[in-house]
């Protein structure tokens, strides 16, 4: 239940933050209760459920959030909590930059651009069962992120493309249609793709946000993440990593010494990041493919893949 002035008996605790997405867990302990003080949300938020549910009462109208259910709350926006169980709830806080939201809504809603402030034309929507999953997953993850490294760019896409999907079903649940395409821009979607594929190439041992790609394609996150699927049939961030993890086998074919070194040159956190990734890619560590660097044996290896 984000809000700017949120009772003692509910904790936050962040779980990501980028210049696109901020990603929050909270925890209620409250017990079955009536409405509460009224509170007030301080920014636009997508809140998924993970245990529980709590109802949210605005004026006469009651919307009740469970883990069925997507719950949107509008900046500035007042209502008060109730709980109809006794087990209090838990979920996950969503909050997109101003900029990615509006590129969301406005693909989806053709009236958006008349009211700017006010995003949600609804407050709940279906959180359907592979939404549901990703949503844990992604949870699971970024929780385990002291112990595992974690891509920022990776992150970034996959929180915002969560919002994306659970936006576009609430959207049309709720009978909004989508705003009508462009037409000639596919043309000028694909240089932007280019530009960034350009982009991830040149720059392989750095730290790459999906802002940074943005920016150099000239066009939204959000947007370079839809479009940048739909033109080369991965994520970028799974780009990336195959344009790292190709990159590393001819380094690997020379017996390059040092695979520290060579994990950090290609972007990779460490040597252990780098090779339990090259392991999921390619089914063997980079230390088995380097002790039998040969060219015979990059070639069985691709025979292999293919089978």
């Amino acid at each position: 239940m984000p809000c700017a002035t949120a009772p003692a008996k509910v904790t936050y605790r962040k779980l990501y933050a980028s210049p696109v997405v901020r990603v929050s867990d909270y925890t209620c302990l409250a017990g079955r209760e009536g409405p509460q003080a009224e509170e007030l949300c301080g920014a636009n938020n997508v809140v998924l459920m993970r245990r529980g549910a709590f109802s949210k009462h605005f004026g006469r109208r009651t919307v009740t959030a469970d883990v069925n259910q997507a719950a949107f709350f509008s900046k500035g926006s007042a209502y008060r909590v109730a709980h109809p169980a006794e087990c209090g709830d838990r979920g996950t806080v969503f909050e997109l930059s101003p900029r990615v939201l509006s590129d969301i809504v406005r693909e989806l809603d053709s009236s958006a651009e008349g009211r700017p402030d006010r995003p949600f034309p609804f407050d709940a929507g279906p959180c359907e069962t592979a939404v549901f999953w990703r949503h844990r997953d992604l949870v699971l993850t970024l929780e385990a992120a002291d112990a595992a490294p974690l891509e920022p760019l990776w992150a970034d896409v996959t929180a915002i493309q969560l919002v994306a999907d659970v936006l576009e079903d609430a959207f049309e649940r709720h009978g909004v249609t989508r705003k009508p395409r462009r037409r000639g821009t596919d043309e000028d979607h694909a240089e932007r793709v280019e530009a960034a594929k350009a982009h991830l190439a040149s720059r392989l041992s750095e730290r790459i946000t999906l802002e940074g790609v943005a920016e150099a394609a000239q066009i939204s996150p959000f947007h370079l993440a839809r479009l940048f699927r739909r033109h080369t049939g991965v994520p970028v961030h799974r780009y990336l990593t195959r344009l790292r993890l190709r990159a590393s086998l001819e380094r690997l074919a020379e017996g390059t010494p040092d695979l520290t070194e060579l994990a950090l040159d290609l972007g990779f956190s460490s040597h252990g990041h780098f090779t339990d990734t090259f392991r999921r890619e390619f089914g063997r560590t980079p230390s088995e493919v380097r002790r039998h660097a040969s060219r015979k044996a990059l070639r069985e290896m691709g025979k292999n893949l293919e089978v």
